[in-house]
């Protein structure tokens, strides 16, 4: 994830069930959930219908499976999400996007419940799935390497965040090097990666990350206070001054959408 003062992690989008969001339910047809049995937030209810003794790997519609995760997620019901994000793992086929999908969202649930060393395995299941299908291609002999798969750097960047609050800050950087290599334009890894070199006392390399991110589009208060930060620790301080004003602006509208936006769910009920 990015940073660390911000509570946010990055799940992938999925299906989705619609907009705006009424009521979870869980029951897509390939799950074959009776309403009527089942509480649709029952935290044992995906692990029960799923049992892998009672259902085969052919009958479970993975892509459906994370969707019912991502939506746990979004009534922040996070032990659940984990759950059905495992789940969603075992029946993947194995070295999948959908694989990687579901352990990378498995490590932002337990991340946002502060379960760090269950998310950093998380993680890194996620991004051994691109190291096996590297491994296979070898043995393969098929002398190219697989391109990284599309959540691999959402992997690398939350990592690097779990590794860092974790205290393991020189594992985090590494890790946040790795995201911007596998994808450059992933503005998320070049802001983790300008916040642990700032860490490091390395401002101007720092400063460089954070304007690419920024040149991404991730203009939020978050990346504009580092950015105030690196300014300050390299000496432009009316630079820094701007830089810092316009970050609370944009942490004060941030405030007002959110009230608003609990106003208006309130005025729903």
């Amino acid at each position: 994830m990015t940073d660390p003062k911000d509570d946010d992690h990055e799940f992938s989008e999925g299906e989705g069930f619609g907009d705006p969001y009424e009521e979870f339910d869980i029951d897509p047809p390939e799950l074959d959930v009776d309403p009527d049995k089942v509480d649709p937030v029952d935290s044992r209810v995906v692990a029960d219908l799923l049992d892998e003794g009672q259902m085969a790997d052919d009958e479970v519609d993975v892509e459906q499976l994370i969707d019912v995760g991502l939506n746990y997620v979004r009534i922040n019901r996070f032990e659940q999400a984990a759950d059905t994000f495992e789940r969603a793992a075992q029946f993947a086929p194995d070295d999948s996007k959908l694989e990687q999908e579901a352990w990378t969202n498995k490590g932002a649930a337990h991340a946002e419940l502060d379960e760090w060393d269950a998310a950093i395995g998380a993680y890194r299941e996620a991004i051994s799935v691109d190291e096996d299908r590297e491994a296979r291609s070898a043995s393969e002999a098929s002398g190219q390497r697989p391109q990284a798969s599309e959540h691999a750097a959402t992997a690398e960047t939350n990592l690097a965040y779990a590794l860092w609050e974790s205290g393991r800050s020189e594992q985090a950087l590494e890790h946040a090097e790795r995201a911007v290599e596998i994808d450059e334009r992933f503005a998320e890894a070049w802001f983790n990666r300008g916040f642990f070199l700032l860490e490091r006392g390395l401002a101007e390399d720092a400063l460089n990350s954070l304007e690419n991110a920024i040149r991404l589009g991730l203009r939020n208060s978050q990346v504009l206070d580092e950015k105030a930060r690196a300014l300050e620790e390299l000496g432009q301080y009316d630079e820094a001054e701007e830089i810092a004003e316009e970050a609370e602006e944009l942490r004060e509208e941030a405030e007002q959408e959110l009230i608003q936006q609990r106003q208006e769910q309130q005025e729903q009920r």
